[in-house]
């Protein structure tokens, strides 16, 4: 079926807009940042941060010395090591606080949970497993199961360590190893050392006064509780609720999977929100099986460029929109009106500002699909998002509105108090009045653009000379093609840090882990001891990243707050610097870099 521009509203003024979108930005700044979260470090709270999911198996402390320490067993990890044996690297382990393979997806199994990209191009390697997922949007069951399926086919298991978190990192220039310290007690030597975290790592929870001492049950979404709750991972009938007044705290991707589910079992529920998010509708019928006959080999990564196409760069001339949703909604509809002009030659800037004319009417379509849904109109008011496309997390959901149809659900807003105001023994207090509740929720999220040892928290990575890396990069990235960092030998970097930005996450982590891969063997073939870059080539590389800092600056000067751009705090924007011509073009410039065959920009110890 061919995919066709969407009718926007015509009447939209955006004059107007800009002043509405600036005067809601304001009112949620609150200058406290990532003050506003908490991070227990003993108590019952901390205590949850543990695996509710696989016991831990006691075993001895490890001393040895492997190739290559993967930090991390989520897909950034799976798909580390994965490259690494393609490229012919097999003395490496994967090292994961988790006890399995999966990173989010293992520890996250609340109601509801599904991917919110489509499936057929965020799972990875489809066509290397033969798996096909069951429908466009996977339940988290699958994508675990996908986690699993990879780790088994490529024989990572084996020297898998779980429930095992790094808590040192300390270059030994003696040897040329980085000391890989655990609290397994573990003394671990490796050669190279890949951080492969991922975005999603550490819970942290909202810091609300009194949280400590609510008498009720609290728990993160990253960490449910269906002993509580009732139900199951598999079967979420939360079936235990039916007397409980139950809160939740945040309104992001987690929240809208699992307020329907809460409405639809718990006595009441409070749903406590500081800015709306943007949610339009979410089909997501099973696959067709006939479609699937059709695939030809290489059709998950033409799918892929598609979708960064059309969620990114912009379509090219003739291009169809193949994945069809919101994230590719403004794209298509440009490249429509390009198409009516013959595809006449715009500059860039042209370009920029026809898609921020059509986000503005995309935005628009967005809220009167609220005024068709939610009866009550001061709520629906309350559930508009006034802000770009891009300032939070696109989302999708045919149940998230519905919700706040029924009689038992109820939207706090609490934009004008910064946030929740207080707990006390038993419930939460909004503008001075208690509501008690049995149970809060925290869908807070995640240490994603917080500082780095509270994302990556381990509590020292400590490099050539006795350099800090949290220290060396406090004012900003310094690298050479995202991955590796000058004083840092032999440790490589995954995420957004100073690469090429994909519109799909996984597949852009997987690129990074075959350049990495390629690095690493080639080290290895040539008896080289340790690498890094030279102070010109990553000087060169950190002025390249430079213009890119515009768009983060427009994230955080017109945006609200959130986890996109750090609580408008201290600025780490969690796609860093990123390479502003394209990763079609920075990969191009990679290809060229391995074709060469110097390591170029890289200082070699042999």
């Amino acid at each position: 079926m061919e995919c066709r521009p969407t009718h926007t509203p015509d009447d939209v003024d955006i004059p107007a807009l800009r002043e509405k979108y600036r005067a809601e930005r304001e009112k949620r700044l609150n200058s406290q940042g990532q003050k506003q979260y908490f991070r227990p470090k003993s108590g019952p709270l901390a205590e949850q941060m543990g695996d509710p999911h696989t016991p831990v198996t006691p075993r001895e402390p490890l001393s040895e010395e492997i190739d290559v320490a993967v930090l991390g067993g989520g897909f950034t990890g799976i798909l580390a090591a994965v490259q690494l044996r393609k490229a012919g690297v097999t003395n490496v382990r994967n090292i994961e606080h988790g006890g399995d393979f999966g990173g989010v997806w293992y520890w996250n199994r609340y109601p509801g949970i599904q991917c919110d990209n489509e499936s057929y191009c965020y799972l990875p390697l489809l066509e290397e497993t033969g798996f096909i997922p069951t429908k466009r949007f996977s339940d988290g069951t699958e994508i675990q199961a996908h986690c699993v399926r990879i780790a088994r086919q490529f024989d990572l298991y084996e020297r898998a360590l779980f429930h095992t978190q790094v808590r040192a990192l300390r270059w030994d220039e003696s040897i040329k190893r980085w000391h890989v310290a655990t609290d397994r007690g573990d003394e671990i030597r490796a050669r190279f050392v890949i951080m492969a975290g991922g975005p999603l790592n550490r819970p942290k929870l909202p810091g609300i006064p009194g949280l400590q001492s609510f008498g009720g049950r609290v728990f993160h979404t990253a960490r449910w509780d269906y002993g509580y709750t009732g139900g199951s991972w598999e079967n979420p009938v939360l079936d235990k609720l039916g007397d409980k007044r139950v809160a939740v705290v945040g309104t992001g991707a987690t929240a809208i999977q699992i307020v329907p589910y809460l409405a639809k079992y718990a006595k009441e529920l409070y749903v406590l929100q500081r800015t709306p998010p943007s949610v339009d509708a979410r089909p997501n019928p099973p696959t067709d099986p006939e479609w699937v006959k059709t695939l030809q080999s290489g059709w998950q990564k033409q799918r892929q460029e598609n979708f960064h196409h059309g969620a990114m760069e912009g379509f090219r001339p003739g291009e169809p929109d193949l994945v069809c949703d919101f994230w590719t909604e403004i794209n298509r509809n440009v490249a429509a009106k390009l198409a009516a002009q013959g595809w006449p030659e715009v500059t860039p800037e042209a370009l920029m500002g026809m898609r921020e004319i059509e986000d503005y009417h995309v935005m628009e379509r967005f809220r009167r699909r609220i005024d068709e849904i939610v009866e009550d109109k001061a709520t629906a008011e309350l559930l508009k998002p006034w802000f770009r496309f891009h300032c939070k997390r696109p989302l999708s959901s045919d149940t998230y509105y519905p919700s706040f149809n029924r009689s038992n659900v109820h939207l706090i807003d609490v934009s004008d108090t910064k946030g929740v105001e207080a707990l006390t023994a038993s419930g939460f207090v909004h503008k001075g009045e208690e509501y008690p509740i049995d149970l809060l929720i925290c869908a807070s999220g995640f240490e994603v653009t917080s500082d780095l040892d509270l994302r990556w928290g381990i509590d020292e990575i400590t490099g050539r000379n006795g350099l800090s890396l949290y220290e060396e990069w406090a004012d900003g990235y310094k690298t050479l093609h995202g991955v590796v960092s000058r004083g840092f030998p032999n440790q490589f970097f995954t995420g957004y840090i100073q690469g090429g930005l994909y519109a799909t996450t996984v597949e852009q982590f997987n690129r990074q882990g075959y350049h990495i891969a390629y690095i690493i063997s080639e080290a290895l073939k040539r008896g080289i001891k340790a690498l890094e870059p030279t102070a010109e080539a990553q000087a060169d590389w950190v002025q390249t990243m430079a213009p890119s800092t515009e768009f983060a600056k427009y994230l955080q000067s017109e945006c609200p707050p959130g986890y996109l751009n750090n609580e408008s705090g201290k600025f780490r924007y969690y796609l860093g610097e990123f390479y502003l011509a394209g990763f079609t073009a920075f990969e191009q410039l990679l290809q060229q870099w391995r074709d060469q065959g110097s390591l170029e920009g890289l200082d070699i110890d042999k």
